[in-house]
């Protein structure tokens, strides 16, 4: 039993969709977080869920260990092959194989994007909604229990996911759920999957909730003097039951970062970006009524882009994020964090990371879908620095621990994956005994995405 036995079973099945180039493993290697590069022993591209059972079959067999892969986005290190093996490439796998605008759903293979399913449904009158920034794979988004800058209006994957397909670690291929939009039948494996980051099965097919394109949209920009106003707002917001399709927080290190990175010219102060969906007089309403909100907090320079290609640009803008940061310090890398807390404890949180940043002397910028209390601090970090690392560390370390202390969890919507399995005995306790059973028995040889989520997996 060895990893080489299963390459070459593989190779046998797949013929030249099974890779063991150097550049397309390096390729599937890397990742935008701060984890080396860490190439599988092979990358299989299959373009059926039938491959996808055959696959793991084999791998099962030899004791290789398997590894799902999408776009390749996430943040954590989820689709990294931590322990060799194969690396399964969905990404052929990108058919939208129905749509049922009647229903307001669809069922799709794991490997269409967000982007791409959008383009498709643009002539029902629906869209998918849940939109984390990366133009990621559906099933990658479910893998993660992804969400982003809609949910606080449209909610997460874990709420968008009426059915899944499964192949399990032993290859058999299952499906859970149904188009129903409730069930009472049985255990909830639909959920169990959603979020479960490959440690349990493959997916391979999703049904996913639609929804309908709204009549009117607005989007607005706003600026504070301090991110205690910024974040004020928001909870006030909230509070009042204002139907925000997004609100954003970005700190005055972020605005350098996009005036860095995009070229823009915003001031170096906090900033909302908020934007409204619905009828054309429920946005106006909204608006009117977010306004009274963040002028009562001092807010000032309201922006507004009613077009959609100024809408376009804001989001890019928001979107790219990442590069932003990263604009801080060219050559440097960007170690991201991501926590979620009642928003009622929003403030707080803000507040105290934002210390901790200035007493550990860490360059630190802030952003976050903050209309459900989750905020991300971006570190930029010198890889070959270990005093530097050491202290991005303990604000990690800092950071997590406000999180639970404030009610909250150590990760809003970015996952487990790789970075964060330090932190799960003290967010869930006994109940990671409960997570570790479930592992064990459907997959008792784990080899699907060992590494990950679980201390010790």
């Amino acid at each position: 039993m060895s990893i080489d036995t299963a390459i070459e079973a593989l190779r046998n099945l797949l013929g030249t969709r099974l890779s063991t180039n150097s550049a397309i493993m390096d390729q599937h290697g890397q990742n935008e977080a701060y984890f080396p590069v860490t190439p599988p022993d092979a990358v299989a591209f299959p373009t059926s869920t039938a491959e996808v059972s055959q696959i793991v079959k084999i791998c099962a067999t030899h004791d290789c260990p398997v590894v799902a892969y999408g776009t390749g986005t996430a943040l954590e290190g989820h689709q990294l092959a931590a322990r060799g093996g194969v690396v399964v490439d969905l990404m052929r796998m990108d058919k939208v194989l129905a749509v049922h605008a009647e229903d307001l759903d669809c069922t799709v293979q794991p490997g269409v994007t967000r982007e791409a399913l959008n383009t498709e449904l643009r002539a029902t009158g629906l869209f998918f909604p849940i939109d984390p920034g990366a133009n990621a794979s559906l099933g990658g988004m479910a893998a993660t229990r992804a969400s982003g800058t809609a949910a606080v209006r449209y909610g997460t994957m874990r709420d968008s996911v009426l059915a899944l397909e499964v192949v399990m670690a032993d290859g058999q291929i299952i499906r859970t759920g149904t188009r129903a939009r409730k069930s009472s039948s049985g255990y909830d494996l639909t959920h169990l999957f959603v979020g479960s980051e490959g440690t349990l099965g493959i997916i391979t097919e999703l049904t996913l909730k639609l929804q309908a394109i709204p009549e009117a949209t607005s989007a607005a920009t706003c600026r504070f003097a301090s991110f205690e106003d910024a974040v004020n707002t928001v909870i006030t917001t909230i509070q009042s039951n204002i139907p925000m399709a997004r609100i954003e927080f970005v700190d005055e290190m972020m605005a350098r970062g996009f005036n860095l990175h995009a070229g823009v010219n915003l001031p170096e102060m906090p900033h909302l970006f908020v934007e409204f969906n619905g009828s054309k007089a429920n946005v106006q309403e909204q608006a009117a009524a977010f306004g009274e909100i963040a002028n009562t907090f001092g807010a000032e320079g309201f922006e507004w882009a009613h077009l959609a290609e100024d809408r376009s640009r804001l989001w890019k803008m928001r979107h790219n994020a990442y590069y932003a940061q990263k604009a801080h310090r060219p050559g440097a890398r960007v170690k991201n964090t991501d926590i979620c807390v009642p928003i009622s404890m929003l403030a707080e949180a803000v507040a105290k990371a934002r210390a901790d940043a200035t007493a550990l002397g860490l360059t630190v910028s802030m952003v976050g879908h903050v209309g459900d209390g989750n905020f991300h601090c971006g570190i930029s970090v010198d890889h070959d620095n270990p005093d530097e690392m050491a202290r991005a560390q303990e604000f990690s370390n800092r950071l997590n621990g406000l999180a639970l202390s404030l009610g909250g969890t150590i990760s809003g919507e970015h996952g487990i994956g790789m970075g964060k399995t330090a932190y799960m005995e003290a967010e869930h306790g006994p109940a990671l005994d409960v997570m570790r059973k479930i592992k064990a028995s459907l997959d008792p040889q784990n080899i699907m995405n060992p590494g990950k989520l679980l201390p010790g997996n």
